[in-house]
């Protein structure tokens, strides 16, 4: 248990450092959030809890391939902030898109050899 609340602290961390330093500097603040931070920790975790190299190897792979359907969030909230919609509507259509490109992707993925 207390593995779990140390893997959870650190985490938690690392998100309220990015928003602080965000609050301060905008550049520096992206800088640290778009770090793959949450990747790193998880492999981390993962080989920790596992020691499997082909387990770490595929989670690894398969993050690649789920950064792709991610991207076009990042794009869609500025561009609606921009236009004047309101933060939560942006966000929300930003995390729409982005669910329906993963579910995409999950039915894509295995159509071209990708083991997601």
């Amino acid at each position: 248990m207390s593995y779990l609340l140390l893997k959870a602290a650190i985490s938690g961390i690392l998100i309220a450092l990015a928003s602080e330093v965000a609050k301060r500097y905008a550049g520096f603040g992206a800088l640290i959030a778009s770090l793959p931070l949450v990747s790193v920790l998880g492999m981390i975790w993962l080989w920790r809890d596992t020691q499997d190299p082909l387990r770490l190897a595929n989670h690894a792979q398969g993050t690649l391939w789920f950064l792709a359907p991610s991207i076009p969030m990042f794009l869609t909230i500025p561009a609606m902030l921009r236009a004047g919609f309101g933060f939560w509507t942006s966000l929300i259509a930003g995390c729409a898109l982005t669910i329906l490109l993963y579910l995409a992707m999950i039915w894509l993925g295995p159509r071209f050899g990708l083991k997601l």
